[in-house]
């Protein structure tokens, strides 16, 4: 079963974004904001992460750098899901090297479904 990161500092938000993903059938781990991710990898194996681009301490696309410029998580497939909607945001994610880009609000099959083509994409 792979474990889910997920970052997000609305406490209501993420506990959905964990129930979706547990009924899809992976284990979460999660994290009210960017550096508390970032210390939960440190000491716990994640395999996918999900993360907000707007976070205090250390938001998503610094987040996503420091795991970029690491080489124990430089292959990490990572999905931003965000209110963010411009282009502009989308792009500078994609930049930082997010993987997948949603903004919410989303259904949740889809949601799954772009966990799941990652996790197929990138975790062969």
């Amino acid at each position: 079963m792979r474990t889910v990161l997920v970052a997000d500092d609305d406490a209501m938000f993420r506990e959905l974004v964990t129930e979706i993903l547990k009924q899809g059938g992976y284990k979460v781990a999660a994290a009210e904001d960017g550096l508390a991710a970032w210390n939960l990898m440190q000491k716990q194996k994640v395999d996918l992460a999900v993360l907000d681009l707007n976070m205090p301490n250390m938001d998503g696309l610094e987040l996503t750098r420091k795991i970029r410029g690491d080489a124990r998580f430089k292959s990490l497939p990572i999905l931003m899901l965000t209110i963010r909607a411009m282009i502009e945001d989308q792009v500078a994610g994609y930049d930082k090297g997010a993987d997948d880009y949603l903004t919410k609000p989303f259904d949740n099959k889809l949601l799954l479904a772009r966990v799941r083509v990652l996790e197929r994409r990138i975790l062969k």
